[in-house]
């Protein structure tokens, strides 16, 4: 019988953590344990799947997967299609393929790029399957980087036979792929070895070679009398009363006694900056709502944060979950996040989200910001998402969803809307974790990493605000600001000028574990990110600027953009050269 244990087609924001599925392992058994056939996720971590057919059978555009273990499974996963995926930290374990990525066969492979870090492989015939043959497309692209076999025959295996031979005993692949390369120029077509990146010492876990992880904390030894409610300490979460003073001295408090402070779900309104002090932790109840409004944040030439981690040159410790920031009606010079402090090794936000717009009570729904009104003062929501400033270090994100609303999720016909703001993730500090991260629709940039150093990411997602181009980016409704480094637009290479998924300004150690960056949109109209439409959405979206020879990106994956990579000012890599899937693919670029 087909019995799946958990079916779960989902977009961002969404996660599963610390679940176990248990399955027959007899031969000839159909069950499923994890089934994924669709969505834009998407994070799940912490999972053990015994037996099944299938311990996972997945596809979605993009997701980002860690610590998972499957144990018994005829195949442990098997990919069914993607734009792009990264695996991290997995264990599988006496299956007959560990991993198979040939969906639909040679010349039709499905799977446009697979990231596979930080692995283990145990007791498998074969690790890897794979269709993939050199051509002038992409798709099929594999990345294997820190990969621990033991008693598996065939590391990777290929329509014609063994393309890497396993072991019977314990071997290590260091770095491993197939694909398109750009070392930085390209595209040149590679199945082999290669040499990995030199991984930055304060990015790994203590006396390891994988890159430190820490999964969101659960509390779940703590005592009930361990907990402060902030309602029960006088904030009212109504949407309506202003919950400033009662929020910030239920913070104060918490951290001084060292007690987790819990968010009651609801609306809790803010007229001024929240701080967190070191050595807080906050946990929501199914992601309550900080939402900053009034005077204090309509200014956009006088920005002003929502919530501030940390004062800068303070250190110490925050644990951040399950909550959402957001901004009500015009609140231009809103920063929503602004993380200063320099942490401590296990600090973090774990689902933590930036929401603006699009929501009831935000006064930025489809009454108020309808496509057809072009660019409103009304609609203007936030100067800057989320700021990581040159004093922060140590800065952990894990599947946090940066999004401005591209419609009316309150509405019932899910109306289209525009909301304006104005930069993404701002990077600057030192030491970053970004997995499993999302952010979308602002008006200059989704994600910049300005003269950060030590940061490892993926599988990051962008998209591009809808009604974008305009005639000049840069003019509005945010104009470029100088002293925070924003790009300059009028640098743009010819052809239609839009936000940039991704700008790479100074730095080093930065290593992106897969990437989409995605343009779906013409001013509303989606045939510009067809495949076969050559007349492209905007012309470029990745950007990279005065970044030295320690950046790698595997797995890029670009959608409606003319140009994948433009390295200071002139174009590295064009989409017609790397055709893959729906999306455009590049399986490994050095800078």
């Amino acid at each position: 019988m087909e019995t799946t244990g958990i079916h779960w087609p989902t977009g961002q924001a969404t996660s599963i953590q610390n679940v176990q599925i248990r399955m027959s392992s007899e031969y000839g058994t159909e069950h499923q344990g994890l089934f994924i056939e669709n969505g834009s996720g998407g994070f799940i971590n912490d999972i053990l799947i015994t037996g099944g057919k299938y311990g996972a059978n997945l596809g979605n555009q993009q997701f980002t997967i860690r610590n998972l273990t499957v144990v018994d499974a005829g195949i442990g996963i098997r990919q069914i299609w993607n734009w792009g995926w990264t695996y991290q930290g997995i264990n599988l374990v006496n299956c007959t393929t560990a991993f198979s990525m040939t969906n639909s066969g040679v010349g039709n492979q499905e799977v446009g790029s697979v990231n596979i870090i930080d692995s283990t492989v145990r007791d498998c015939q074969v690790f890897v399957n794979t269709v993939w043959t050199e051509s002038n497309r992409s798709n099929g692209s594999l990345i294997l980087e820190n990969i621990s076999l033991s008693n598996v025959s065939i590391a990777v295996n290929g329509t014609n036979g063994t393309i890497l031979p396993g072991s019977p005993d314990s071997m290590i692949i260091t770095a491993w792929g197939q694909g398109h390369r750009y070392t930085p120029t390209g595209p040149s077509s590679f199945q082999g070895g290669f040499v990995a990146p030199t991984r930055a010492k304060g990015l790994l876990a203590r006396g390891s070679s994988h890159y430190y992880t820490k999964s969101k904390p659960q509390y779940e030894k703590a005592p009930v009398s361990l907990f402060i409610s902030v309602r029960s300490a006088g904030a009212k979460g109504d949407g309506i009363t202003d919950d400033t003073s009662a929020i910030q001295a239920a913070l104060h408090s918490a951290a001084k006694s060292g007690r987790i402070l819990f968010f009651d779900q609801g609306v809790f309104k803010v007229s001024n900056t929240i701080y967190i002090p070191p050595g807080s932790r906050i946990v929501g109840e199914s992601f309550p709502v900080i939402m900053g409004g009034g005077a204090k944040f309509s200014d956009k030439r006088h920005p002003v944060p929502v919530v501030e981690v940390g004062h800068t040159g303070e250190c110490g410790l925050i644990e951040w979950s399950d909550m959402i920031v957001s901004t009500q009606g015009a609140t231009s010079g809103a920063v929503l996040i602004k993380w200063n402090l320099k942490a401590t090794s296990g600090s973090g936000m774990w689902d933590v989200h930036v929401r603006v717009g699009g929501f009831a009570g935000s006064e930025l729904q489809v009454a108020q910001c309808p496509t057809s009104a072009g660019n409103s003062s009304r609609c203007e929501a936030g100067f800057l998402m989320m700021h990581i400033t040159k004093s922060a270090r140590n800065v952990y994100m894990e599947n946090c969803w940066i999004w401005t609303a591209d419609h009316d999720l309150d509405d019932p016909s899910d109306t289209q809307i525009s909301v304006y703001t104005g930069r993404g993730l701002l990077v600057e500090g030192e030491n970053i974790w970004l997995y499993g991260t999302s952010v979308e629709h602002h008006s200059l940039y989704q994600y910049q990493f300005s003269d950060a150093q030590n940061v490892v990411a993926g599988y990051i997602q962008t998209e591009t605000p809808y009604w974008q181009p305009t005639n000049d980016t840069s003019l509005g409704p945010y104009p470029t600001d100088t002293t925070i480094q924003d790009p300059i637009f009028s640098n743009c290479l010819s052809g239609p000028c839009s936000a940039l998924g991704l700008r790479v300004r100074g730095g080093h150690s930065l290593a992106i574990y897969g990437a989409g960056l995605y343009s779906f949109f013409h001013q509303y109209s989606t045939s510009c990110s067809e495949p076969t439409n050559t007349d492209k959405c905007q012309e470029d979206i990745l950007s990279i600027e005065d970044v030295g020879g320690d950046m790698i990106i595997y797995s890029l994956n670009t959608v409606g953009t003319t140009d994948m990579i433009v390295r200071d000012g002139h174009r590295l890599a064009r989409y017609s050269d790397n055709l893959a899937t729906f999306a455009s693919t590049i399986a490994y670029f050095t800078s």
